[in-house]
């Protein structure tokens, strides 16, 4: 399972605050700090709407590759903004994420497939849609039009989209999410990928739960076969349950000292 840390997002006040002071330093410690708790791949996310993105994305890219050789999950719809971030990535990125509701689709894919970059495509259209179907009729029509931009599947991550627990149809999402990935490892030739930003399930919810529920929402993904999950990689509950995934997964090689450090 390849382990996306979503720490470098708005939601955390540190990081938006080193973005705004354009403090490269505290940037660069962060992501160190992410790569010694487990990362495989960081997420760099600058705005929610993308404003500002052209000024401050390559600067947090820039600062998170000096300081790290991993690997980036480019998380805008600024097209100029990933334009100008991309060759600044020691590796192709994750580019996260295109939906239905893009304007300019095609911009996205000319990116990808001249920079090689990886593509997350996410079930929405104007909201998360509540049902299996609808996630999977909006997913298999990126797959369509991201094939004929000639980018393959193997470069593609499908996002079925989750919404919290404690919201409306909060637990219908959660369930469907799963059927989603079930399907889209069965039914997709050639295979692509799966992915899940695991903390969106856990928004709301009393901090004193929010990591079992977070923990116990990504083994229950990994057993649908779910390949890569953005999650906090500070958590010690959810990194011990990666380390568990990856352990029944055969990924890594199991050590009891390893649990109980």
């Amino acid at each position: 399972m390849l382990v996306i840390a979503d720490n470098l997002s708005i939601r955390n006040a540190v990081y938006r605050e080193a973005v705004k002071k354009k403090d490269k330093k505290a940037i660069a410690d962060m992501a160190k700090e992410l790569a010694s708790h487990g990362a495989d791949m960081i997420n760099v996310q600058v705005s929610s709407d993308g404003v500002g993105d052209e000024e401050f994305l390559p600067l947090a890219v820039e600062a998170v590759q000096n300081a790290v050789d991993l690997p980036l999950c480019l998380d805008s719809r600024n097209i100029k903004a990933l334009r100008a971030a991309v060759p600044l990535c020691k590796e192709p990125p994750i580019i996260n994420y295109l939906s239905a509701d893009e304007k300019n689709p095609d911009e996205f894919f000319e990116l990808v497939r001249e920079t090689k970059s990886n593509l997350i495509i996410r079930a929405v259209k104007g909201t998360v849609p509540t049902t299996l179907e609808a996630k999977l009729m909006i997913i298999e029509d990126l797959i369509e039009k991201a094939n004929a931009a000639d980018i393959p599947n193997e470069r593609l991550f499908a996002d079925p989209s989750v919404v919290h627990i404690g919201k409306g149809m909060g637990q219908d999402h959660l369930l469907n999410a799963h059927e989603a990935i079930v399907v889209l490892n069965e039914m997709v030739d050639p295979p692509l990928n799966t992915a899940v930003w695991i903390s969106n399930v856990t928004t709301g919810l009393p901090k004193n739960i929010k990591s079992g529920v977070a923990a116990t929402y990504l083994a229950y993904l990994a057993g649908a076969g779910l390949h890569a999950a953005m999650v906090n990689v500070k958590d010690p509950e959810i990194m011990k349950t990666v380390y568990l995934i990856k352990t029944f997964r055969d990924e890594i090689t199991f050590a009891a000292a390893d649990i109980a450090a």
